[in-house]
């Protein structure tokens, strides 16, 4: 029996992302002239995703790093403090990511990628793969479609779209406004929407303040009380 197919189906996403993310690290490190690595952090007063709170609406301490070459290819790593059902004792998410991104035509942009969201400290299995595309026009507007066949871990298929915009207002403040769909019927017979809109003042580089106001529709409190509504979060980040 093959290593692979001695893996269970709902492990096999996970052992693809870990494969490609050991072929993209070689890829790099081939082209080690041409890599580029990159990285961001952030402190936040809640960490939301998706409309949702993911710490309880408690503060979180975020990170990553990116590793790019030259043709494109990137793989990525990202990782925050969470906080969800006691049982769980899920403390801690991290995300790897294995994709491409580069330029179509002169103003339009395309990210491809798969991300694995892992649950370390959960005595549960939280882990999850979903597949993301975004498309991006003059690095302002972007349309995003996620699809996972075990979204948020429950074995069952999902899918999320997204548009949002960057509005600059001036050479340090910026508007940012995004609105999502996430079909969730297979998984919880039931679907929501969210949107959000903040603004960023890049008050001396590499760091900004960013200020975000959430909210979803009654799916989304219905789906998960307590973690969904209306909300506002206020984050210091940096990129470098």
């Amino acid at each position: 029996m093959s290593f692979i197919s001695s893996v269970s189906r709902r492990h096999r996403p996970a052992f693809v992302v870990f494969s490609l993310a050991a072929c993209l690290l070689l890829a790099v490190a081939s082209s080690a002239s041409a890599a580029t690595l990159s990285g961001s952090g952030a402190l936040t007063t809640d960490y939301v995703w998706r409309g949702t709170t993911q710490t309880q609406g408690d503060p979180a301490v975020q990170a990553g790093f990116r590793a790019a070459a030259e043709n494109g290819l990137y793989g990525s790593i990202w990782g925050s403090n969470v906080e969800f059902a006691p049982e769980t004792k899920a403390s801690s998410e991290l995300d790897f990511a294995v994709g491409w991104s580069g330029n179509l035509a002169q103003d339009w942009a395309l990210d491809v990628n798969l991300t694995h969201y892992r649950y370390p400290s959960t005595t549960v299995d939280l882990n999850w793969t979903e597949a993301i595309g975004t498309l991006t026009w003059k690095q302002n507007y972007w349309a995003q479609l996620g699809y996972s066949n075990d979204a948020l871990a429950t074995d069952e298929a999902g899918a999320y779209a997204q548009v949002g915009a960057k509005l600059p207002l001036s050479e340090q403040v910026r508007l940012e406004a995004a609105a999502g769909y996430y079909w969730l019927d297979d998984a919880y017979d039931d679907s929501y929407a969210h949107a959000q809109l903040g603004a960023v003042w890049a008050f001396k580089a590499p760091f900004e303040l960013r200020l975000t106001a959430h909210a979803t529709d009654s799916s989304a409190k219905a789906l998960f009380p307590g973690l969904a509504g209306s909300r506002v979060e206020a984050a210091l980040q940096a990129s470098f």
